[in-house]
């Protein structure tokens, strides 16, 4: 997905367009211009049927389909047109065949008269359901922007951007978070994913967020940050009620990059995927967890002390933070995606680049949108001048 936002409808489009849009889009290239392309392909061959074919066969079944096969997925004004074709070609092929059964005949025209109506009224149900949907979506996605606010471009001297990326079925927003902030103890950062989805796995993540922007102010270190985010997600979860009182959980990653000290990068994993430092010579490196450690909210099944790994962070270098929605994307074939393979040798521009280049490949790979959320952030240490 390109940054500039989503997609702006015409003047002369109505509410739901972009939604009929996405539905045509979610397919393959083929399916999709068989979808646009079906209506008027139907009352061809319909017509073309009637006239090979001896009187008693007909083009009624042809002509009957092409609108409403038009209905879910184009316009009212593209689906008319086709109501109307069909009707036309109705009349035009009786007309040439003469009326050797009158009742027949006009059983045949009735039937597909009727059923262009009937195409007519499923597209003005299919627009209402469109424009509904959309604004559920535009509602979304402002939330979307005031939980996860696009970061600065630069920020204590770093490169720095980041994505939120939303699932090919559902609302545009989820549990998958990030944050970053310039503090007295250097630049921190965290992405997380709540476990679940709704409303309830917002609520969490808000939690999660308001609780790192204060902590990573106030506290000394990592560990003591992800102990802020363990209680107040601890909290969080004994307000609910039901299974995620017991089982509501966050996997995060924390990162800080010490003030004074721009080559050195502190990682706190607790049970997310890695983050992946990219070198500007096209090298890859995973930063897996020394030591394995439960995702937060679970410090009453076990508890150990979190563990901070250091690592060397080049002039140049590019830190990649992402949630599972990376990890788990398959392509039709049900293989996942692996952004250590892909990425590996790339070169990038700035961490801009990198994302628009990650999020384009997933959806590559995917054949569309993911089928989970993605939040993706990217660090880069500038070249030493």
């Amino acid at each position: 997905m390109r940054r500039g936002g989503r997609h702006r409808t015409g003047e002369g489009e109505d509410e739901g367009a972009g939604e009929r849009r996405a539905r045509r889009d979610e397919l393959s290239p083929p399916a999709r211009r068989l979808a646009c392309w079906l209506p008027a392909a139907l009352i061809v061959v319909g017509v073309a049927f009637d006239l090979v074919t001896p009187p008693q066969y007909t083009a009624a079944p042809f002509l009957s389909a092409a609108p409403l096969v038009a209905a879910p997925l184009h316009s009212l004004r593209t689906t008319a047109a086709t109501a109307l074709a069909a009707i036309a070609c109705e009349l035009l092929v009786a007309t040439y065949h003469g009326v050797e059964d009158y009742y027949e005949s006009v059983t045949e025209s009735v039937t597909v008269v009727v059923v262009a109506l009937l195409a007519l009224g499923i597209n003005r149900v299919v627009r209402t359901s469109d424009a509904r949907l959309a604004s559920v979506r535009d509602v979304s996605e402002a939330a979307q922007r005031a939980l996860l606010p696009a970061p600065p471009a630069r920020l204590a001297g770093l490169a720095v951007a980041a994505r939120y990326t939303g699932a090919r079925a559902g609302a545009r927003i989820g549990g998958d978070l990030y944050a970053i902030q310039d503090t007295p103890h250097g630049v921190r950062m965290i992405v997380g994913d709540v476990r679940g989805k709704g409303l309830e796995a917002v609520e969490a993540a808000v939690v999660a967020i308001g609780a790192f922007r204060e902590a990573a102010e106030q506290e000394a270190t990592l560990e003591a940050v992800a102990g802020r985010l363990e209680r107040a997600l601890k909290r969080e979860g004994g307000r609910r009620a039901g299974l995620d009182q017991f089982e509501g959980f966050t996997t995060a990653v924390l990162a800080e990059i010490p003030a004074g000290n721009p080559s050195a990068l502190r990682v706190l994993n607790r049970g997310h995927p890695p983050p992946l430092l990219l070198t500007p010579d096209g090298g890859l490196r995973e930063l897996p967890p020394s030591s394995a450690a439960l995702p937060l909210g679970l410090s009453d099944v076990a508890g150990w002390p979190d563990r901070i790994d250091e690592t060397f962070f080049p002039a140049g270098a590019l830190l990649l933070l992402f949630t599972d929605g990376v990890t788990e994307a398959r392509d039709r074939a049900g293989r996942f995606y692996d952004p250590r393979a892909r990425l590996r040798g790339c070169h990038f521009t700035g961490p801009d680049d990198l994302l628009d280049v990650l999020a384009e490949d997933v959806a590559r790979h995917t054949g569309g949108a993911p089928a989970d959320d993605m939040a993706l952030l990217a660090v880069q240490r500038p070249l030493e001048v």
